[in-house]
């Protein structure tokens, strides 16, 4: 059973990146890509066609960030989609609540049917991980989602807690709570060069990077990542075992 609902997954995976893909091939006007005024036709097209049924469309990112979650999608691209679609907050709300919920439904499915295929490939690689979590799943788990899993990939984040059996709720909350900084910040850089784009006449890279939707979030995510990286060698270094 487990092979495959793994191989499922898997179909399911490549054929919802291959429709993705060739819809933006038949879309996509590729020969205007280094054109600006290109990408602004486009902006105008994606705040028209959001505008004229949001919820609708809120609805339809909600179901399509669950699905491409729980197929061990990445998480970024949602969150800058999420920014350009629906602006800072409403991006930020949208997206905080499917992919918690994309990622509980990942490890509840991860639990289900590939408990020993979890534990026989990652328990030993993330040991040290495992064995501070494990002294409060809560907390920690919860710092560990706050600062974007100290380097581990998303989708081996939302499943390394199978090893250990964490309880469901905590696990949600835990990853809701500690989602905020990271999806905030790409939420707001993605409302930022949509509101670029909306209006500069040009582009210039300067003045992109000068512009604080821009620049901000930036210096935080730089910030957080640092201290992710002075947490992973204070805590999880082969020296501090």
């Amino acid at each position: 059973m487990s092979n495959k609902l793994k191989l499922f997954l898997g179909v399911s995976y490549l054929i919802i990146l291959v429709t993705f893909l060739l819809f933006l091939f038949l879309k996509l006007e590729f020969n205007r890509l280094n054109d600006f005024s290109y990408y602004k036709e486009l902006q105008f097209i994606i705040e028209q066609f959001v505008g004229i049924n949001l919820l609708l469309n809120l609805l339809y990112f909600f179901i399509f960030s669950i699905i491409w979650i729980i197929l061990l999608g990445f998480g970024s691209p949602l969150l800058l989609l999420s920014g350009i679609f629906f602006g800072k907050w409403i991006g930020f709300f949208i997206s905080l609540l499917s992919i918690s919920i994309g990622a509980l439904l990942l490890y509840c499915i991860a639990d289900f049917f590939f408990r020993d295929l979890v534990k026989n490939n990652l328990e030993n690689k993330f040991s040290r991980y495992i064995s501070i979590i494990k002294k409060n799943e809560f907390f920690y788990f919860f710092i560990f989602r706050f600062f974007g899993g100290l380097g581990v990939p998303f989708a081996l984040q939302n499943t390394l807690p199978v090893i250990f059996s964490m309880n469901k709720i905590s696990y949600f909350f835990a990853s809701f709570l500690g989602f905020i900084p990271h999806f905030f910040i790409w939420n707001t850089l993605g409302a930022g060069l949509n509101k670029f784009v909306s209006v500069s006449d040009s582009f210039n890279f300067l003045n992109l990077l000068i512009t604080p939707e821009i620049y901000i979030p930036i210096i935080c995510f730089v910030v957080l990542i640092l201290i992710s990286l002075i947490l992973k060698k204070k805590y999880l270094n082969d020296k501090n075992r």
